[in-house]
C-alpha cells in the first residue's frame, strides 16, 4: 500500500499514476515499489486461498495434526477469515496421506 504524503490517505493506481483517495493528489507510480504488491489486476491462481472440495492443497504449508479418518500425522492447511473481523479465522486441512478434508474453528 502507498499512502499520500499530504494527507495520509491510502492511494490507488490509476494508469501510470498513484491517486490519493482522500485529497486527490497524484504522484508518479514507482514501478520498483509496485512490484512488491499484488493487485487484483495482476492476481494469479496461486494468490487465491482455495477451500472448495476440488481445491489443490499440494504445495501449501503443512502442519502436525492427526487426520480423523486415517490417523496420519501431517496435513496441508490454509487459513481463511470466514466470519466477522473480530472472530478467529477458520483453518482448512487436507490429509497428506488419504486426502481427507476438514476444518477447525479456533
Amino acid at each position: 500500500m502507498q499512502f499520500c504524503e499530504a494527507c495520509g490517505s491510502m492511494m490507488h493506481a490509476d494508469g501510470e499514476a498513484m491517486v490519493c483517495s482522500g485529497c486527490g493528489r497524484r504522484e508518479p507510480r514507482d514501478e520498483e515499489r509496485a512490484a512488491a504488491f499484488v493487485s487484483t489486476e495482476a492476481r494469479t491462481e496461486g494468490d487465491v486461498i482455495e477451500t472448495e472440495e476440488g481445491a489443490a492443497f499440494e504445495g501449501k504449508p503443512t502442519t502436525e495434526t492427526t487426520c480423523e479418518r486415517c490417523g496420519h500425522g501431517r496435513a496441508w492447511y490454509t487459513i481463511k477469515q470466514t466470519g466477522a473481523a473480530d472472530e478467529p479465522p477458520t483453518r482448512f486441512f487436507k490429509c497428506r496421506d488419504c486426502g481427507h478434508r476438514w476444518r477447525e474453528y479456533s
